[in-house]
């Protein structure tokens, strides 16, 4: 498979039937105003900027988690 960068592969993500209401988290290092707006376009569920510290990584990561499986209520995938 040839090499695909984030932007390719969430667009082969949300052109799939199968996948396009799998919600995709993007975590970049990126805090410019016009990736923001390009990836929101292409319908990522959140745009995350990456923190400095581990510490911080792990952090959001944890609220990840806690909002993904504790509180968000998800369609099932087989569901069209």
């Amino acid at each position: 498979m040839p090499k695909m960068d984030g932007r390719e592969a969430l667009k082969a993500i949300k052109a799939d039937p199968r996948l396009r209401r799998l919600p995709v988290v993007v975590l970049t290092t990126s805090k410019a105003e016009e990736d923001i707006l390009r990836t929101y376009d292409l319908g990522v569920a959140a745009f995350i900027t990456k923190p400095v510290t581990f510490e911080g990584l792990v952090e959001v990561m944890k609220s990840l988690k806690k909002f993904w499986f504790e509180i968000v209520t998800l369609p099932s995938m087989g569901q069209n």
